[in-house]
This record gives structure tokens, sequence and C-alpha cells, in this order.
């Protein structure tokens, strides 16, 4: 079996060159890349990339993230994550390949307390979850053959992520103020290239369990109540800090004005996944933990 990965050196597309390394070949590219044309901006030449390499599944694990700055770039951000994507998932189509692609709580309004079901409503608040959510239209559309993943508060020990700014911030201050009315699931990119891995051959031998599936850890937390765990973990394993757990400090969202707007309700159901493909999506907190021991 050979693969397509794009986005090799994000946090997710790292993981998955280790996940599917036991299932195949893996062609791996960037935005960068040389020889074979990662670029999302460049849509004829990512097309004629899928041609030439000829995989039996192409990965897009490659996305304009950042949030904000999408609000002033709008039309880059359709390329990225909406317009790229479907290109990649119709050239898979004309060879029969299967498509991999990802996606976000974001494509949600953010309401309410209840986990959001793949069948719920979309309303994204922002440019950044309009276009990831075009992204998933156009992925269905142009290839039957998809497993979409939408995940949420996606971190790893490679590369900066939440719990890395608070530690660094709990050992410059006595105090810090964390948003504790946004609530998910901090979820990490290994735990998210494991499931790709597992749910892929399943589907290979499956097509029927094509589709869209919500991907995230277990249990629920707020931003704040993430930060104190990170500050409590790094205080039990002897790290001179100079915040305690009581020094977090609870504050709502709109403490910290952004460009766009964040959604309060992160919480996405499982259910769907774990029974199609048999698998236990551990608590977050496992996963945070091991994180936080290989990197303090």
């Amino acid at each position: 079996m050979k693969f397509l990965l794009f986005g090799k050196g994000g946090q997710v597309g790292w993981e998955l060159q280790r996940s599917l390394a036991p299932l195949g070949e893996i062609v791996a590219l960037d935005f960068d890349s040389t020889g074979l044309c990662g670029d999302f901006t460049n849509l004829e030449g990512l097309a004629a990339t899928v041609a030439q390499v000829r995989p039996d599944v192409v990965v897009n694990a490659a996305a304009h993230t950042a949030v904000d700055k999408a609000e002033s770039e709008p039309e880059l951000a359709r390329t990225l994550n909406a317009l790229a994507p479907g290109v990649l998932a119709q050239a898979a189509a004309k060879l029969g390949a299967w498509m991999v692609h990802y996606s976000t709580d974001y494509v949600f309004d953010g309401s309410g307390d209840r986990p959001w079901k793949e069948g719920d409503l979309t309303a994204p608040l922002n440019v950044y979850g309009q276009t990831k959510l075009e992204g998933e239209q156009l992925v269905a559309q142009g290839n039957p053959r998809h497993l979409i993943l939408r995940t949420s508060w996606v971190y790893a020990a490679r590369g900066g992520n939440f719990a890395k700014t608070m530690l660094r911030l709990a050992k410059e201050r006595e105090t810090l103020t964390v948003i504790n009315d946004q609530f998910g699931a901090p979820t990490g990119a290994e735990l998210l290239a494991d499931v790709t891995a597992h749910a892929l051959r399943a589907a290979m031998a499956r097509p029927e369990l094509a589709g869209l599936y919500h991907t995230v850890a277990g249990g629920e937390t707020s931003w704040h109540g993430y930060a104190r765990f990170v500050v409590e973990h790094a205080a039990r394993a002897g790290v001179a800090l100079k915040t305690t757990a009581d020094g977090v400090q609870p504050v709502p969202t709109t403490a910290f004005p952004t460009p766009a707007k964040r959604p309060q309700n992160s919480r996405l159901d499982t259910s769907r996944l774990q029974a199609a493909f048999g698998l236990r999506l551990p608590p977050w907190q496992d996963g945070v933990a091991r994180m936080l021991t290989e990197t303090l």
C-alpha cells in the first residue's frame, strides 16, 4: 500500500508518518517540498502529484490553522482549507484511492452544552470554520471513499502548544488568567494518528464505513481546567514554578478579545467512531500527562 501524505511537518502529519508506516510506503510532502508539489496554493500541481505518485490513500494533514489571521486573508484560507482538499479528493477518486481529511469543531456555532454529533446543524462563527466546513463538503463530494475526522484542541509534544505556554508563564508569573467558559477535550496528535491508522485499515476492508467521524479524547474540560492540570502535574514532577494551581484564575472569553469569534462548546460526541471501528478513546488527561512527562 502507498500513502501520499500532505502536511508532514505539522503535529498530526509528523505522527502520521509513524502510525502509517506499518501499513505501507509513505510519500510525505510539505508546502516547500521539492520534486513533488505539496504547495496548497498550486492546485494544478497537487492534482499532478497525485496522478504521478498513484497512491492507494491520500492523507491531508495540511491546513490554514491561524484562526485569527484567516479573518484578514479569507481567500487564502479558502484555498488551503477547501479548494486544495477538494482537488486532492477528486484526484484520488480518479485512481480509486481513499482520501483522509481532518476537520474541526469550529464548523459548529458552539452553543449549548451537549456534545455535537456528526449530523448536527453546522453554523461556523469565523472564516476558519467556514473554510473547513467547505473543505469537508468538497472532499465528500469529490470522493466517496473518504474518512473525514473532526477534532479539536490538538496538541503534541513536538512544537508549541497550550500546555507548554502555560508552563512557561507559570515559571515567570505568580498568577495566570485563563478562559473558563470554553469547553472541549485536549486531543493528542499521536492519538489522532493512531485512530487514523486503525480506522483506515478497517474502512478499506469495509468501504461502507467511509464517512464523517468525530475524533477527540475522552472527557471534557475548560482551558482553565486544562491549565490547572498542567500546573499540578508539573509541580508534582518537581518543576520550579512561581504559580500554584490556585494561582490559575478563571476569566470569561470576553477578557481576551480576538479577531475571530471562538465557539464556547467544542464538545464532540465520538460514539459513532467508537462503535464503527471498535475503538476506545482514552481520557484527555492520559494523553496530556504523557506529553508533559516527555517534555518536562
